[in-house]
């Protein structure tokens, strides 16, 4: 089994809302790459993801689909959600609601 058919095994709901997160994860930070002020911001959130599913998938190898899979999400998340709260926190009326979507899927 690999960690892409894992997920298969799992309940509907399961597989849904983890799909959601993936489009969360990996293309709305894209969004964040329109505006000049948020492309750092963009490029850390897709940076994060990617070091996010390799040490997902890193685990996988090692132990299996267990629960530590969650690890590297918060390792790699954490230190960008404070980043983007902080950004949220500064007048950005254009993108603002694009950035609350981005925290939204990293929570």
């Amino acid at each position: 089994m690999t960690l892409q058919d894992a997920p298969a095994q799992q309940p509907d709901w399961v597989q849904l809302w983890t799909t959601w997160l993936l489009i969360g994860g990996f293309v709305s930070p894209v969004g964040l790459l329109i505006w000049r002020s948020t492309r750092i911001a963009g490029i850390a959130a897709i940076a994060a993801a990617i070091a996010g599913a390799v040490g997902t998938q890193m685990i996988f190898d090692r132990l299996g689909y267990v629960k530590l899979l969650g690890l590297p999400h918060i390792v790699v998340w954490t230190p960008l959600l404070i980043y983007l709260i902080a950004l949220l926190r500064q007048d950005m009326p254009r993108y603002a609601r694009w950035l609350v979507y981005v925290v939204a899927q990293k929570e």
